[in-house]
C-alpha cells in the first residue's frame, strides 16, 4: 500500500444514493415501499440539511407525487397552492402583450399543477423516507467514486473533513467513509461533479447530443396584500434580453403574500459582455413586474443551472454499478420549465430496476431496464414532444425559433405524436458559443436601486451561503494563467459577469495595470455556471466540505 493511501472504514448497503433531491428521495422511498426491511438504503446529502441546496421555480406537475405516494394530500405534503391563472407575456421595455392561452400547445397549460417550495417538498419526502427506514445523512459531501475490481462503481467516499487550504491534512483531518452499494444512484442535480466523472469514464454521452444549460436566478418576495394574487403564474420573454439571447422569466404567487420571481438566461449566449444577473435585476423594473413588487421586500435569493438539452441530450443513464437520476441525466422539459415530475419518475424507475436486479441476485452491472424505461416511458414521451425547442431557440432566436417554429413542432407532436422537424442538433457547447469580446458591444447596465434591484454580494447574503474559511477552494483552475492570459484579452474574462454570486474578479492596480484573477470561493452558491460557460473550459467545480454552500430556507 502506498504511504499516501488513505485507510477508511466502510459500510455496506444495497443501494447508495447521492443527493437528497426529488429524484434521490423518490428512489429511496420506492425501494423501501417495495423491498421493506429486505433492502437497505442510504441517502447522502451535501447540504447542511435536506432542502438547503434545493432551488427550483417551482410549479410542479403532481404526476410524480401521484405515482410515488398517491395519498400525498392526506399525508400532509406541502403542496397547497393550485394554479388558478396562467399568463404568458411578451415584454417590451415599457409594455407587454399577452399571448392567448389557446395559442399555446396544451402541454404548456398549468391547470392542475401547484406552486411549491421544492426545498420544503424535499424535506417532507425525507420524512417519508426515514419513516420507511431509509438512512438520510445531510452534511455529507461525496467527494470520490469508489470502483470495484471489474471497473464498476462500487460506492462513494463521503464526509472527508479537515483538509487545509494548502491541501495538507491537519490534526483535525477526518478521512471520511466509504459507502458501498450493490448499486449507486447519482442524483446530484445539474452538472454534478461525480456524474461528470462517470459520464466521461464510461463514455455515456458517446451517442447523445451535447448537454445544454440555462442559469436560473430566483428571489422570494413578500408583497403587499393588494398586490398578491394567490395561484397566479406568469411567464415572460423578450425584454430585457431581447430576441437574440434565449431566456425568460417566471413570477409565481403562492400563499402568505409571497411571490417567487426568477429569470433564466440560456448559457449559449454569444456576447461575452452579457451579465445574466444584471438582466434579472433590470427585468424587475418592468412596469408589469414592478407593480407587484413595489412596497414589498425580498427575503431570499439563490441561483442554479437548469438542464435544457432535452431528449437528444440524455446520456446513457445506466452505468456499471449504478444510474444517473433526475437532472444528473438532464430531464427538464424546457418549454414547461418543469423537471421535478420527471426527476421523481426517474427515481421510481431506477428503484424498480435495481430492486428487480437485487432480487435476481445481481449487483454491479448496468440497469438496462432503467435506461429503456427512461426513454420509452412517460419521461421520454414528455421530452420528445419538446425536443426541438432548445435548438430552434439557439438557431433562430426565441421569437422565430422557440415560439413560432418550436410551437408548430410541439403542436404537431401533441396532435399526431411525431415531430415534423425530426430531431435537431444543438450545435456548439455553451462554452464554445461564447464570442470574442471585440466582436460585440459592451452593455451598459443600470446600477441597482436597493429597492427593486440589488447588487450581487448583497443578494448572496440572502442565500445564507457559508464555507469553512480554512478549507481549500472547491473551484479549481486547470491552468491558472488562462484567466488573465487568454480569457481577459479574448473574451473580457466573462467569469466576472456570468457568475451570479460575484465569485470571480479581475483586480488591478489603481492605474489599471497588473490585472490578476481572484476567486472568492466563500461566495459560491453552487450554481455550476463556471463549470459550463468558461470559454476555455478551465474551471472545474468540485464539492466543498459537507454542509458548505447556501442554506436556502424554502426555495
Amino acid at each position: 500500500m502506498s504511504e499516501n493511501a488513505i485507510e477508511r472504514e466502510s459500510m455496506e448497503y444495497d443501494v447508495v444514493i447521492v443527493g437528497a433531491g426529488p429524484a434521490g428521495l423518490s428512489a429511496a422511498i420506492r425501494l423501501k415501499q417495495l423491498g421493506g426491511d429486505d433492502v437497505s438504503v442510504v441517502v447522502l446529502e451535501k447540504g447542511s440539511e435536506v432542502g438547503a441546496h434545493i432551488l427550483s421555480g417551482a410549479v410542479i406537475d403532481p404526476c410524480g407525487l401521484d405515482a410515488l405516494i398517491p395519498d400525498w394530500k392526506e399525508k400532509g405534503a406541502p403542496v397547497h397552492t393550485e394554479v388558478k391563472t396562467d399568463r404568458f407575456l411578451m415584454l417590451g421595455e415599457s409594455g407587454s402583450l399577452r399571448i392567448p392561452n389557446f395559442v399555446l400547445p396544451p402541454l404548456m397549460n398549468n391547470h392542475g399543477n401547484y406552486i411549491v417550495s421544492m426545498g420544503n417538498v424535499c424535506r417532507w419526502l425525507a420524512e417519508q423516507a426515514e419513516g420507511l427506514g431509509v438512512e438520510v445523512f445531510p452534511g455529507m459531501a461525496c467527494s470520490e467514486i469508489v470502483y470495484g475490481e471489474n471497473g464498476e462503481v462500487k460506492g462513494v467516499v463521503a464526509g472527508e473533513f479537515g483538509i487545509s487550504k494548502d491541501g495538507s491534512k491537519g490534526d483535525s483531518y477526518e478521512p471520511g467513509m466509504e459507502l458501498h452499494g450493490k448499486y449507486v444512484f447519482l442524483s446530484e442535480g445539474a452538472r454534478g461533479s461525480l456524474s461528470k466523472q462517470v459520464i466521461e469514464k464510461y463514455e455515456l454521452d458517446a451517442e447523445c447530443d451535447l448537454p445544454k444549460f440555462g442559469l436560473g436566478m430566483k428571489e422570494i418576495w413578500e408583497v403587499k396584500p393588494e398586490n398578491h394574487r394567490e395561484g397566479e403564474v406568469t411567464h415572460t420573454m423578450g425584454w430585457p434580453l431581447g430576441w437574440k439571447a434565449g431566456g425568460g422569466s417566471f413570477m409565481y404567487h403562492l400563499e402568505n403574500n409571497q411571490v417567487y420571481v426568477g429569470y433564466i438566461v440560456d448559457l449559449n449566449y454569444k456576447n461575452p459582455h452579457l451579465f445574466p444577473y444584471a438582466e434579472f435585476q433590470r427585468w424587475k423594473h418592468h412596469p408589469d413586474i414592478a407593480s407587484v413588487l413595489e412596497g414589498g421586500k425580498r427575503v431570499a435569493y439563490g441561483a442554479r443551472v437548469v438542464t435544457k438539452g432535452g431528449y437528444q441530450s440524455i446520456p446513457q443513464s445506466a452505468f456499471p454499478g449504478g444510474a444517473l437520476l433526475g437532472c444528473s441525466a438532464g430531464l427538464v422539459n424546457l418549454p414547461r420549465i418543469k423537471g421535478n415530475h420527471n426527476a421523481m419518475l426517474s427515481g421510481i424507475a431506477a428503484a424498480d430496476a435495481a430492486l428487480a436486479a437485487i432480487k435476481g441476485g445481481r449487483s454491479g452491472d448496468r440497469l438496462e431496464a432503467y435506461d429503456a424505461e427512461l426513454r420509452s416511458g412517460p419521461i421520454g414521451k414528455d421530452l420528445k414532444r419538446v425536443k426541438n425547442v432548445a435548438p430552434l431557440n439557439a438557431r433562430f432566436g426565441p421569437l422565430m425559433g422557440g415560439m413560432m417554429l418550436g410551437g408548430f413542432d410541439m403542436w404537431v407532436s401533441n396532435l399526431f405524436g411525431i415531430n415534423p422537424l425530426g430531431t435537431l442538433k444543438h450545435g456548439k457547447s455553451d462554452a464554445d458559443s461564447t464570442g470574442k469580446a471585440e466582436d460585440y458591444k459592451t452593455i451598459d447596465y443600470p446600477k441597482p436601486d436597493g429597492v427593486l434591484s440589488f447588487d450581487r454580494l448583497t443578494n448572496v447574503s440572502f442565500s445564507a451561503t457559508n464555507h469553512g474559511e480554512e478549507q481549500p477552494s472547491h473551484l479549481k483552475l486547470i491552468d491558472d494563467t488562462i484567466p488573465i492570459g487568454i480569457n481577459l484579452p479574448k473574451f473580457a474574462e466573462p467569469a466576472q459577469r456570468y457568475c451570479p454570486a460575484g465569485v470571480y474578479e479581475v483586480l488591478r492596480e489603481d492605474d489599471g495595470s497588473n490585472p490578476r484573477f481572484q476567486i472568492n470561493a466563500q461566495n459560491c452558491v453552487h450554481c455550476k455556471t463556471c463549470d459550463i460557460k468558461d470559454p476555455s473550459k478551465n474551471i472545474i467545480w468540485t464539492v466543498p466540505e459537507g454542509a458548505g454552500g447556501p442554506n436556502y430556507p424554502n426555495m
